[in-house]
């Protein structure tokens, strides 16, 4: 070899990496130019959004998490938020292989795919396949436009890379679940899965993964309601990738066709609509609310009250409440029978609506007497006729059982003696008692407490009755109800001391059951209110009180209608159906006297009222004038006030006091004759009491 060649050598291998060396600058200079034309092209773009702005469903979920009412936007639209760990993993398989293969790899743009799409495009003169990762999709229905361009898609390629640097690929695909349109107003996976299945997308068939894979590509011609036929197509081309993929077996594709495709939406969750609707109207408005309810017992009870709504007639309707003994949480709240039912008033909130008790205060009476040491459940009392000034009471079935026990008087529910127990305990106090619990009572206007407060004279809401008879189970302390998960809870009130809690617990646990229903269960009591407007039962076991409440919606009387056999059988069939087993009551307290009458001291043997006892030497106190129901002429010059008008009083024994419309007169004690300047026209009560506690009222119209 001759000198030349070495030297020839080195020459070439000069010029080689000379060209190499050019090369590599060329590139890098490309890069570069690429780089800052596309860094300029985002700059030209702007920021990307990123959907923290969005409007989104308000929803509100039950104690467990499961939705139970949702609201549209202010748009109209089902948006209703998602995340990965709401779905079935099963669909997100299916999606990602359908739509993004390599979602977890690529940077937002997958090379490979949107090479593919380029060339289609060059070759055929049109976008043939879009080449779109699940985050170019998002960027596309964060910033919607309706043309198709190259343009369009290299700005869905930007915001998708400007996305992938903000956000992780759990955002993103949350953004997807949260926004792919599905046809109509729904949007997302979950409103998708409730409109077309009734159901949330956490559990799915492949059949319904697939057919939720397809739609939002083409969503208003794929609409299942609307094009059932193109759904299915659409749905079964999923599948048959998803067989060309080996991702599942030849039987299970096959069993996947087989399955229907819906053909209308469902009506989204309604499950306790009202109590949806207090949470939501609540200050601050929030986005989720969560309630101490439970969905499940919710929904079928929900389904009880309109099967026995229905069963009673096109115009009544049933209330339920079920409440938790020990923390004073509402685990149901049954508003209305249904919601959507005009002539029923479905939409009134009955829980809340203000209605005669009847006979279901009566428990409070004697428990106030068993506190006061009055009475015990085995003490003797006169069930007689018997008059109170111009008010006789009268039993339900217009008889009298003379002698019996405490204990078969209020199981009996008898009227008689619970009233003569009342204007022991006095009508006031027992008003006063429940109120301090919690309770709000509503008198008529300018009434005071009487003696038919005890007959369902007062009115009050089912939520407050049930609370009361929480008290009762938890031996005499009530539990403020709360219906917000995570609310500040308020301590207990003082209703009855523990043992007159106990023997009216006891004595209601014997209460004979409606029929074909067993007894000793529960302690329950019935109530009818005067006209048959409204029936009641209220109940309860160790765990959980239940109340109920039967009528009309415009309380307008119903012939027949009671408690015992419109509203005891549907709180038995309440408990039948919710959490069981059904836990006993608690045990007797400290100083609880468990004895026969024979047994009992003597002041406890027979229940004597002291104005019984007083009547044998005194006359009791009567009101002369004016009679009851009275119409008087107030006589009066124009411009002043009326003429001052006479009070005569016979018998009693001083000192007396006269109310007038509860509100003490200022008199002398001992005056038989008085006088009192009325405001105006209207109905005025006049109460007189004497030291024995003999009382008599009237009621007068001054016109």
């Amino acid at each position: 070899m001759s000198d030349e060649a070495p030297a020839a050598k080195a020459t070439s291998d000069g010029r080689g990496r000379r060209r190499a060396v050019r090369a590599a600058v060329g590139l890098l200079w490309i890069a570069a130019a690429v780089t800052g034309a596309v860094w300029g092209l985002i700059d030209t773009f702007g920021p990307a959004p990123l959907g923290r702005d969005l409007e989104l469903s308000k929803t509100v979920l039950d104690r467990n998490g499961r939705l139970l009412r949702s609201y549209t936007t202010s748009e109209g639209r089902w948006r209703l938020p998602a995340t990965r760990a709401q779905v079935d993993p099963r669909y997100l398989e299916v999606l990602l292989a359908y739509e993004d293969k390599r979602f977890w790899q690529h940077p937002g743009v997958d090379p490979l795919a949107f090479g593919r799409a380029a060339l289609q495009f060059l070759t055929h003169g049109h976008i043939v396949s879009g080449g779109s990762t699940i985050t170019m999709q998002v960027a596309r229905l964060l910033e919607p436009r309706r043309e198709r361009s190259l343009y369009v898609k290299v700005r869905e390629a930007v915001r998708a890379l400007q996305l992938e640097a903000v956000l992780s690929k759990d955002e993103i695909l949350a953004l997807y679940l949260t926004l792919a349109p599905y046809g109509g107003n729904l949007e997302g996976i979950r409103a998708a899965s409730l409109a077309y299945f009734g159901k949330e997308p956490r559990r799915l068939t492949l059949g319904e993964a697939a057919l939720l894979v397809a739609l939002p590509q083409s969503p208003e011609f794929r609409r299942p309601d609307r094009s059932h036929d193109a759904a299915k197509r659409a749905r079964d081309r999923v599948l048959d990738r998803m067989a060309r993929y080996h991702m599942f077996g030849a039987a299970e594709i096959a069993r996947a066709k087989q399955e229907p495709v819906p053909d209308a939406r469902k009506q989204m969750p309604m499950i306790a609509p009202q109590a949806a609707d207090d949470a939501m109207a609540t200050e601050p408005p929030a986005l989720e609310h969560r309630l101490t309810i439970d969905a499940g017992l919710q929904k079928t009870l929900q389904e009880l009250a309109r099967d026995r709504a229905q069963a009673l007639g096109p115009d009544m309707s049933v209330a339920i409440m079920v409440a938790d003994n020990a923390t004073g949480e509402v685990l149901a709240r049954v508003a209305s029978p249904d919601y959507f039912d005009e002539r029923r008033a479905g939409q009134v909130d009955l829980t809340k609506a203000v209605r005669s008790p009847g006979s279901a205060l009566k428990p409070f009476i004697y428990g106030l007497g068993f506190e006061d040491g009055l009475i015990h459940p085995e003490t003797l009392i006169e069930d007689r006729p018997i008059r109170y000034g111009n008010y006789a009471p009268q039993n339900f079935d217009l008889t009298f059982q003379g002698t019996v026990t405490v204990r078969r008087a209020l199981q009996q529910s008898l009227n008689v003696p619970a009233v003569a127990v009342l204007e022991e305990v006095g009508p006031s106090r027992l008003a006063a008692r429940l109120g301090e619990a919690g309770a709000s009572l509503t008198l008529p206007r300018r009434e005071a407490p009487g003696l038919a407060l005890g007959l369902g004279g007062v009115g009050i809401r089912l939520a407050d009755l049930t609370m009361l008879y929480v008290g009762l189970a938890r031996q005499g302390t009530v539990q403020p109800l709360v219906e917000e998960l995570g609310a500040p809870r308020l301590p207990p009130k003082r209703l009855l001391e523990s043992v007159a809690a106990w023997y009216v617990a006891r004595i209601l646990q014997g209460t004979p059951p409606p029929e074909n229903a067993a007894g000793g269960r529960i302690a329950f009591k019935t109530g009818t209110s005067y006209g048959y407007r409204d029936a009641w039962a209220v109940g309860f076991d160790g765990k959980h009180t239940i109340g109920v409440w039967v009528g009309r919606p415009d309380g307008a009387p119903v012939t027949g209608l009671a408690g015992r056999t419109a509203a005891a059988p549907i709180l038995f069939d309440a408990f039948a159906r919710g959490p069981q087993p059904l836990e006993p009551l608690s045990p007797a307290p400290v100083g609880a006297l468990i004895a026969t009458t024979a047994k009992l001291p003597p002041p406890l043997q027979r229940f004597t009222p002291h104005a019984v006892a007083a009547s044998s030497s005194t006359p009791s106190v009567h009101i002369v004038f004016p009679p009851n129901g009275a119409n008087l002429e107030l006589s009066f010059l124009a411009g002043t006030a009326p003429d001052p008008l006479p009070i005569k009083i016979a018998g009693g024994t001083p000192p007396l006091t006269v109310l007038l419309n509860g509100m003490p007169l200022g008199a002398k004690r001992s005056a038989r004759t008085l006088f009192f300047e009325p405001e105006g026209p209207g109905f005025v009560r006049l109460t007189v009491t004497d030291a024995n506690g003999a009382a008599d009222s009237v009621l007068v119209r001054l016109q």
